[in-house]
């Protein structure tokens, strides 16, 4: 054959480059249809949730009209089926258009998976219109569902609330919603605990930790109106000592409006609760697999190839012959073991020249056996595989395809996942050495052996680093496709979230104008008025945070206590700046939606209380 640019030989590990994977694809497809999955699913929930808050405010601020067609005759029926034909007119508005909105959005969001990863290069939007349909009945869907429990609150308004004039709420928590927040809250804990109990690996893969805050979340927000009130007072304290009359204006106004001021602190309890929770849960992934990576690493340098090509023999021998320094090479590889019969099951390895300089160099989280136990007729697996018992033995496929049979000489414990397999150097040929680990001989310079072996790779053009340095820039962090498709989902939900924000102040303010007249004709300039409504609405948003930040919370803490069990100790990492920044937003909505139509009715009706 004759020769040419570009055109190489590939033998051994290295006719594994050769493989077009034609399943590749297929499996980004299948992440990219979960991660679409999840959106959905988070963005149903969201969707329920604020929809059902704003419509269980609506019946709230309608309960004389409801309840003065009770005392024209109306059934319970009758007034439920008004508000499900409302929801259902607002469901089909809504939903259409959405669709077309979708239609508009679908093109540049189809741009934005490929640029990021998240879909291979030749994924394109189809032409399908069931998409459309699916979309259009969902929304109808949910926004019935979130009217439901709102339409049975009204058919049980009594005739007598046509005659109720009083603004404070009271009794703003029903039995019903009482069982069904602490049912909720005691399922989560429940789950939580039976997952610790049975697979704790469990709670750290996403579909879990992005899951699993829902239960919490919608718990709180139906006991959200027990603590509203008190912790309403509790941040308002000190502003309603301070002279004037603002803060305890802001003060009552919130602390009595207890409807008024849940239905707006809900969404801000989604957002700030989302926002910590599956932030919070990467933040704290990527905190362990780092802390993971540097309690193993015990060697005092390592040395580390320029390329994929790896280090070359002589490298090799120059690093051997630097005196006072014991290495350990080793070369990236994959395992791959049949479970189940159908379910080829890939395995990240590392496979090493020597198993005593390994356990010198390294330290392996081993749960049963030993490593120096290690050799050509023996592997070291974790946990997570099938067959993980020490001196049983298992069939496996090395990664130039070589059929083999491994006595399992060592049991690495679990871990945040990343405790790969490792093999000796006879099963793994032709694999380059991309990585020497240096261990330090008794009495040894460690200033001579850095300095002999910057110089045994100087001429491959490797690099030599402390091993704190090296494990610290080999910490795994989560992958830029990972993250790109969390802030996918979190950024749906947000969307949602601020809408519901601006619609639920927006829904109020209709209902403020006459006290705010009245404080105008008390004396209150224009000013004054504005600034007693800008901060309620900061305060409201506050009490919503301070209710999601306790839910992200203990979502992290299950985190934690899953990592703990899993022998990893890292501590639990909450987004503060991501926290504050959503819950600053959402400060800024609500202000704006409140300031804004007060000031118009303001300047329309010139301070007059009539309405």
């Amino acid at each position: 054959m004759p020769g040419g640019a570009g055109v190489r030989v590939l033998t051994g590990a290295e006719r594994r480059y050769a493989d077009a994977d034609p399943h590749r694809d297929e499996e980004a497809l299948t992440a990219l249809n979960a991660l679409f999955g999840t959106a959905g699913g988070v963005s149903a929930f969201v969707s329920v949730f604020v929809v059902s808050s704003t419509f269980a405010f609506a019946v709230a601020q309608r309960r004389r009209e409801f309840g003065l067609l009770r005392t024209a005759g109306a059934t319970p029926g009758q007034l439920r089926r008004t508000v499900l034909a409302e929801a259902a007119v607002v469901g089909v508005l809504a939903s259409g258009t959405g669709c077309v909105l979708g239609a508009y959005g679908a093109p540049p969001l189809t741009h934005w998976v490929v640029g990021e990863g998240l879909a291979p290069a030749w994924f394109t939007l189809g032409d399908h219109t069931w998409p459309y349909h699916l979309a259009f009945w969902t929304g109808l869907l949910v926004a019935l569902c979130g009217a439901a429990a709102a339409s049975w609150r009204a058919g049980r308004t009594g005739p007598v609330e046509a005659l109720r004039e009083a603004a404070a709420d009271a009794g703003a928590t029903t039995r019903g919603r009482w069982l069904s927040g602490l049912a909720l809250l005691l399922t989560a804990l429940v789950t939580l605990v039976l997952a610790l109990a049975d697979d704790p690996g469990d709670l750290l893969h996403r579909k879990t930790y992005v899951t699993r805050p829902m239960l919490l979340i919608t718990a709180a927000a139906l006991l959200a109106p027990v603590v509203v009130r008190p912790l309403t007072r509790l941040l308002t304290r000190l502003p309603a000592r301070l002279p004037g009359a603002t803060g305890l204006l802001v003060r009552e106004n919130a602390a009595t409006g207890v409807r008024r001021t849940a239905a707006l602190a809900a969404p801000v309890l989604v957002t700030v609760a989302l926002t910590g929770s599956l932030l919070g849960a990467v933040a704290t992934l990527d905190g362990a697999k780092a802390a993971e990576t540097r309690a193993r690493t015990t060697a005092a340098y390592v040395a580390a190839a320029p390329s994929d090509a790896g280090f070359d023999p002589a490298t090799l021998d120059r690093l051997r012959a630097v005196p006072g320094a014991r290495i350990s090479p080793s070369a990236a590889g994959e395992v791959y073991v049949l479970e189940d019969g159908v379910a080829l099951v890939r395995s990240q390895a590392r496979a090493v020249a020597d198993p005593g300089a390994l356990a010198a160099t390294a330290r392996l989280p081993v749960a049963k056996g030993r490593v120096a136990d290690l050799d050509d007729r023996s592997i070291i697996v974790n946990e997570e595989w099938r067959e993980h018992t020490v001196g049983r033995s298992v069939r496996v496929w090395l990664g130039d395809g070589t059929e083999r049979v491994l006595r399992i000489a060592a049991v690495l414990e679990t871990g945040t996942g990343d405790n790969g397999v490792y093999v000796t150097a006879a099963n793994a040929a032709g694999a380059p050495v991309d990585r020497v680990d240096v261990a330090l001989a008794d009495g040894a310079d460690p200033d001579a052996v850095a300095a002999g072996l910057r110089a045994a790779v100087a001429p491959s053009g490797g690099r030599v680093s402390s091993g704190h340095a090296w494990a610290d820039a080999a910490s795994p962090g989560s992958e830029g496709a990972t993250r790109a498709g969390l802030l996918l989902v979190l950024g749906i939900a947000l969307l949602y979230t601020g809408i519901s924000v601006v619609n639920t102040v927006l829904m109020a303010a209709p209902a403020r104008i006459r006290e705010q007249a009245v404080l105008r004709l008390a004396g209150a300039t224009d000013g004054q008025v504005l600034r007693v409504v800008a901060a309620e609405s900061l305060t409201v948003v506050a009490v919503g945070t301070l209710l999601g930040l306790p839910v992200a919370g203990l979502d992290l803490a299950g985190m934690w206590a899953a990592l703990a069990l899993l022998s990893v100790p890292a501590p639990p990492v909450l987004p503060w700046a991501a926290a504050g920044t959503v819950a600053g937003v959402c400060a800024v909505l609500a202000a704006t939606a409140s300031v804004v139509p007060a000031a118009l009715a303001l300047r329309r009706r010139g301070g007059r209380p009539g309405g």
